[in-house]
């Protein structure tokens, strides 16, 4: 399978969500090029269900868009009706999905291009590991549009940038491009133009090596220690250590390690 290429090619409704399998990994594409990838309520929908019904060979997701940018965020032309009764349902739509995304199964590891834009930028932050290409830009246009996030970006987004900057970027319009968003912490990656396919693979393969239990740990215990107390946080970390340590992989993973089987840390 291709890591390195992207084509352009007309929007079809009814093959929204991409979906291959290359071993342990496998790759969602949103697939609306035409319209930047723009989130629809079709497209939020086969987004979650693609998540609940993973193949069990599946270790890692990678998340990445059609054509010329990852995500433009929310398909406005279906806003304009909608009562407050309705928004709230549709928010938490959108809640349940990227939930599937932060805190399902397996890690996920996205790709970054052209627009990171409102939902684009939420559904960015429930990925576990972002990469991202030098042409990136970030955008949170609500404000201007008189609207408020409400796929999950006001719970984590700050998370990556701090309160400050999301109101910065939200209030005045305010655009980030590839660099900033490196140093902010929005990518942990950022890479050359074309490249975060290969290079968001590579990382893929290598977190699919990881013991299971393991990568689970990490994606659900870290954000959860974050929000309690020290105290808290350290006797929770007691009882996932012991957990991770008594799975059988672990046991053989260090087995390996003290045989010479296994390499050391090195530096890159």
């Amino acid at each position: 399978m291709s890591t390195n290429t992207r084509h352009a090619t007309p929007q079809d409704e009814s093959n929204l969500l991409r979906i291959e399998h290359d071993g342990a990994v496998t790759h969602l594409r949103l697939n609306r090029p035409a319209k930047r990838n723009a989130i629809s309520d079709a497209l939020i929908a086969r987004l979650h269900t693609a998540f609940i019904n993973l193949p069990e060979a599946t270790r890692v997701v990678v998340v990445s868009g059609e054509g010329e940018h990852f995500c433009a965020g929310l398909d406005l032309s279906e806003v304009s009706e909608r009562s407050v009764a309705e928004g709230v349902v549709h928010s938490r739509m959108w809640h349940a999905a990227f939930d599937q995304v932060q805190l399902g199964r397996v890690p996920v590891v996205s790709v970054l291009h052209g627009a990171v834009v409102g939902g684009g930028l939420e559904l960015a932050s429930a990925t576990h590991i972002r990469v991202a290409e030098a042409g990136t830009f970030y955008a949170l246009p609500e404000g201007q549009r008189g609207l408020f996030v409400g796929g999950g970006g006001s719970a984590r987004i700050p998370r990556l940038i701090g309160v400050s900057r999301m109101t910065d970027m939200m209030m005045t319009g305010r655009v980030l491009d590839a660099a900033e968003g490196q140093q902010l912490g929005i990518s942990q990656y950022l890479v050359g133009p074309g490249e975060g396919l290969a290079k968001a693979f590579e990382l893929a393969r290598r977190i699919a090596q990881n013991a299971p239990l393991s990568n689970f740990a990490v994606m659900h215990a870290l954000p959860r220690i974050a929000d309690m107390s020290q105290s808290d946080g350290l006797f929770v970390e007691s009882l996932m250590a012991a957990i991770a340590q008594g799975d059988e992989a672990a046991k053989e993973r260090v087995r390996a390690f003290l045989d010479g089987r296994a390499a050391k840390v090195r530096p890159s």
